[in-house]
């Protein structure tokens, strides 16, 4: 039976295969070079130092699927917005448990403070991903023609939300600054 969980630096090596392979092979990012486990430890610890969650899928011992969100864009005032990531296993694809990591994650993030998730997927062909981001009551915000070149070809941006908790109806309760 799957897990769900917070994830631990143990993890990343596990993460960093994931994402690899979807670098490698997939249109659901942008990098071209797959990130070292040194990169994806700084992004680990960046995410969870602002409070973030992080979490991994795991079947029988081993890491099948992570999600995590960060602020949408790196000013103070995107505080409350975040942008999700998820990625699964190749073998793990289609057996629901995306859906299941992303309204997970949905739930932490705005335990965490999170009004507003916005995906930012890439290749508008990309549609499990859109599917699972349209499963757990995303809506579509836009699309951004030819924005990646990634294996000799042009890739659109689809970029999908949803709001969190009472959204921007009355101000967050832990304001720092306006």
């Amino acid at each position: 039976m799957p897990t769900i969980r917070s994830c631990q630096e143990q993890d990343l090596p596990a993460i960093t295969e994931i994402y690899g392979w979807h670098v490698q092979n997939g249109t659901g990012t942008f990098e071209i070079d797959p990130p070292s486990l040194a990169d994806m430890t700084a992004r680990f610890k960046e995410v969870t130092s602002r409070g973030l969650p992080w979490l991994v899928c795991e079947t029988m011992g081993k890491v099948i699927g992570y999600a995590y969100c960060n602020w949408f864009r790196p000013r103070p005032a995107y505080r409350y917005a975040a942008e999700d990531s998820i990625y699964m296993r190749q073998d793990a694809q289609g057996l629901g448990l995306g859906r299941a990591l992303l309204s997970e994650l949905l739930v932490r993030a705005e335990q965490s403070g999170m009004r507003k998730m916005i995906a930012v997927i890439g290749d508008s062909s990309n549609f499990s991903s859109i599917g699972v981001h349209q499963a757990c009551g995303f809506a579509p915000a836009g699309r951004l023609r030819a924005t990646g070149w990634k294996f000799d070809r042009w890739l659109d941006t689809v970029l999908m939300e949803i709001t969190l908790g009472s959204g921007d109806l009355k101000p967050p309760t832990n304001q720092t600054s306006s």
